[in-house]
């Protein structure tokens, strides 16, 4: 509990020196909510949007009994206003996060967690709801949902590659991965083509070591897995520089395609810059912005 609350006190501190965010979902331009508590305006907002099949968390007051009643499965009425206040997260905690080249520099883990409960608190001030992707933490209001997404996020993957969760999908919210994005690019593909399918836009941030970008080794080196599972070892790692670099580049390329062809943006943040400057790209990019 004590590592989610200096989590939370963390990205506290990088959220107040931006304004309240609204993440405004496209197809809703006329949903607006300002102020700490939020506020909506009367109109479509309160037009019935579709039922959907009760999720873990929700609240049971949300239960439609009618339409449930129609079968063995209970159902949740959502209304508009509901959907253009919903952002989905999902941070990488795969083991591959974990990675620091200095000990001077945050682990590519502890700044995605840090942009990430920074985006959520400038959210949750906006009056939005924010939540996890998959079903374990559906998007919900307050303070108390931040402090559930700091605990959710202390937790680390043994796996070196942690897949994007691309279940129950809300269709049309808006969505944010962070991650470094160098492990199968399938289950990236899968998340995005699901999350567009279903109208749902949202931003990829991916961040990185410097070291990953500059290749900076030489002679005989060892390359290892921050979880153990790989092994290389080399006298020359000079000689790899050309071709990781190349790897890279075509990876960098391969995101970029897939935002461009699915609606969303695509950023790039290092590990020595400072959180403030990704803080800022989410900023402008959820609330509507350009890159």
């Amino acid at each position: 509990m004590n590592a989610a609350l200096t989590l939370r006190e963390r990205s506290e501190a990088e959220a107040s020196r931006l304004p309240p965010l609204l993440a405004r979902a496209e197809h809703l331009a006329g949903t607006v909510l300002l102020g700490d508590h939020g506020r909506r305006r009367a109109g479509l907002g309160d037009d019935f949007w579709q039922y959907r099949p009760a999720q873990i968390g929700d609240s049971r007051r949300l239960i439609d009994h009618r339409r449930s009643a129609r079968g063995d499965q209970q159902f949740v009425r959502e209304r508009e206003w509901q959907i253009a206040q919903s952002v989905m997260l999902w941070i990488d905690q795969g083991a591959s996060m974990r990675f620091a080249s200095e000990k001077t520099l945050a682990t590519k883990a502890d700044r995605a967690r840090l942009l990430g409960l920074s985006t959520a608190i400038l959210l949750v001030r906006g009056g939005e709801r924010v939540g996890l992707t998959g079903t374990t933490l559906p998007p919900r209001r307050g303070n108390a949902q931040i402090v559930r997404l700091a605990q959710a996020w202390s937790e680390d993957s043994d796996a070196d590659y942690s897949p994007p969760e691309h279940r129950a999908m809300i269709p049309h919210a808006r969505a944010v991965f962070i991650s470094d994005f160098l492990g199968p690019m399938d289950e990236v593909e899968l998340a995005l083509t699901k999350a567009a399918d279903r109208g749902v836009r949202g931003v990829l941030l991916q961040v990185l070591d410097p070291s990953e970008e500059s290749f900076p080794y030489r002679g005989r080196t060892i390359f290892e897995s921050v979880g153990g599972t790989t092994r290389h070892e080399t006298l020359k790692a000079g000689d790899l520089r050309d071709r990781y670099l190349d790897r890279l580049a075509r990876r960098k390329d391969a995101l970029t395609y897939l935002c461009r062809a699915t609606g969303w943006q695509l950023g790039l943040h290092h590990t020595v810059e400072s959180p403030q400057s990704a803080l800022l790209w989410l900023y402008r990019a959820l609330d509507g912005g350009t890159q």
